[in-house]
């Protein structure tokens, strides 16, 4: 094993197939480190390439608690990175569910296991909705969190479990990406941008959020497992930017025409209004929901100073966005609906 090796025993990943997951799983197996993490029987390895060979798979779920005590055996950290993300009000009772029990279950399972540490991916979502004017760091909360959006919310009593496991002493990080971008699953929020303005999308919001590389919220995860405080929580966002910068970046990098047309409130509730009669017909999920227009529509600005402090530092997101693209364009010629950097 490589002399920088950080961790001694086995690390667990839940969420290991997705985005988040599958990028910090390659990330610590390049270091040397000896992975374990959990997949559902139909879970696609194809983010994780060769790499999934190298995994010690735990065939459960974050639900299965039984699942869960036998994949936490003999494991010293854990990164906690599945979770549900929607914002279709079909989707609802699931999102609570994964988002809270689950994060619940993989909290109790690493007490009982006597795990040393666990980094919890929640989300800037958490914090809930901005009061105007305001930058949001690790102390802002909103007073009407219990009104916000349901992933909002889910995202915001999922850290409430996190918090809970801490009080009962086990060590606990909790990380709160922004709006993460990079090579994925093309279909998938938020990387559904890419082939939405390559296939000429003509709408933009001039509302500004958070952004960040999925590569630098890997990074980032290994170095608060190393140098995050216990019962703390921070912010991964590498830059904050309007849609209209983003999208006319990426149209740029394309090397398509911008969007050109600013999306106001009415224009938005008017998209998903159409989605939802088009899905009654087409039986597909909806490209806009009530609650993803009425988010385009808010503006939300994040510090970033609490994590820089332990020395971290973030890619542009100009790079990011120049780096996607080619994977988008190398992926679409290789005609494959996903990319990997």
């Amino acid at each position: 094993m490589p002399k920088d090796n950080i961790f001694d025993r086995m690390i667990l990943i839940t969420g290991a197939t997705g985005f988040v997951g599958s990028y910090l799983a390659k990330l610590l197996l390049e270091r040397g480190e000896k992975i374990r993490a959990i997949k559902r029987a139909s879970s696609l390895l194809n983010l994780l390439g060769n790499y999934a060979e190298k995994i010690d798979w735990v065939e459960g779920d974050i639900l299965d608690v039984v699942s869960l005590e036998e994949a936490m055996k003999g494991v010293s950290r854990v990164y906690h990175c599945a979770a549900m993300i929607s914002f279709a009000a079909k989707d609802t009772e699931a999102l609570m569910k994964v988002n809270i029990e689950g994060t619940a279950n993989v909290m109790n399972a690493a007490i009982y296991a006597g795990v040393e540490k666990v980094v919890h991916v929640s989300s800037v979502a958490a914090f809930g909705l901005p009061v105007q004017g305001k930058i949001i760091d690790e102390k802002y909360s909103d007073p009407n969190i219990n009104k916000a959006f349901w992933y909002f919310r889910s995202k915001q009593y999922g850290e409430r479990e996190a918090w809970r496991a801490a009080e009962e002493g086990l060590s606990v990080v909790v990380a709160c990406p922004g709006t993460i971008l990079g090579a994925g699953w093309w279909d998938a929020e938020p990387n559904s941008i890419f082939r939405a303005v390559a296939n000429g999308l003509s709408f933009y919001t001039t509302a500004t959020n958070g952004f960040v590389d999925v590569r630098d919220v890997a990074e980032a995860l290994i170095l608060l497992m190393e140098k995050g405080a216990n019962g703390e929580k921070y912010i991964l966002v590498g830059e904050n930017l309007s849609y209209e910068e983003l999208m006319w970046q990426v149209a740029d990098e394309m090397k398509v025409s911008r969007p050109s047309i600013a999306a106001k409130k009415w224009l938005l509730t008017l998209a998903w209004i159409s989605e939802s009669v088009k899905t009654i017909f087409t039986k597909k999920e909806p490209l806009v929901t009530r609650e993803s227009a009425a988010i385009a529509g808010v503006s939300f600005t994040y510090s970033n100073e609490k994590i820089k402090q332990l020395g971290f530092s973030f890619r542009p997101i100009r790079t990011t966005i120049s780096d996607t693209t080619k994977a988008y364009l190398d992926s679409k010629a290789e005609q494959k609906n996903f990319g990997s950097f």
